[in-house]
């Protein structure tokens, strides 16, 4: 899928959700998504690559835990663990003490991140669509960050 479609169809799904108002946080929204996926893409490569990998995450909030199985947690479900549990653990790791590098990049990124959307049947469309069209281990898939970025900068110009 090209990445204007990509992105439209992320921005579409977002549209129907009464929690989103307008494209600031249509963007909010699909960044902390997109970083999650692109941290647990990287976090695959690093196992590999990296002796003594660990990571900085409970696995309960890997990407590859709660949001990879298409099938998986949604509905009310899914928002109550993105509001209530993954956001502030991911908030706390720039906080805690001895937290590795990694650790406090993804405590940085949610420290002022915020989950708009309230139907969580709409929010694991976006994560589905997120989860089955962008691998950021293929390098072809790591070129579309910088057009992901190109992409939403030209809509917040409109």
């Amino acid at each position: 899928m090209p990445i204007g479609t990509l992105i439209k169809t992320i921005q579409d799904i977002m549209r129907k959700d009464v929690g989103v108002d307008g494209d600031a946080q249509r963007i909010s929204q699909i960044v902390w998504l997109l970083f999650l996926k692109i941290f647990n893409d990287r976090e695959e490569e690093w196992q590999l690559t990296i002796p003594d990998y660990k990571t900085p995450l409970q696995s309960r909030y890997r990407w590859q835990s709660w949001a990879k199985d298409p099938e998986g947690v949604t509905g009310e479900e899914l928002i109550d663990f993105v509001n209530n549990e993954l956001f502030p653990s991911l908030k706390r790791l720039a906080y805690v003490a001895g937290v590795s590098p990694h650790g406090r990049v993804i405590g940085s990124v949610f420290e002022d991140a915020y989950n708009y959307m309230k139907s969580g049947t709409l929010l694991r469309q976006v994560i589905n669509t997120i989860e089955e069209e962008v691998d950021f281990n293929s390098s072809s898939d790591r070129h579309l960050f910088n057009d992901i970025y190109e992409k939403i900068l030209a809509d917040l110009q409109r």
